[in-house]
């Protein structure tokens, strides 16, 4: 009895860790997603600082994942590195 026990768990081993794998490859196999079409807007997570006054401003969304610079008090505003 205990043998066949052993059995089956390492047969629900296997099965999980096939399933697991080929999950894995699966994913790794699918292409990416097509960039969405003009003037669509993307999320995007940036962080601006004004050099001149040190206002803060986030764009949390824009028509390309590198959008300009805003500007404020007549200079482009810095980018602000992500917080890790």
């Amino acid at each position: 009895m205990g043998r066949a026990v052993s059995v089956l768990a390492a047969a629900g081993a296997m099965w999980l860790i096939l399933r697991v794998g080929f999950g894995m490859l699966r994913g790794l196999a699918t292409p990416l997603p097509p960039p969405p079409p003009s003037g669509e807007m993307r999320r995007v997570k940036l962080r601006y600082r004004c050099p001149s006054c040190g206002m803060e401003l986030r764009v949390d969304r824009a028509e390309t994942e590198d959008p300009d610079p805003p500007r404020h008090c007549m200079d482009e505003m810095d980018l602000v590195p992500a917080e890790e």
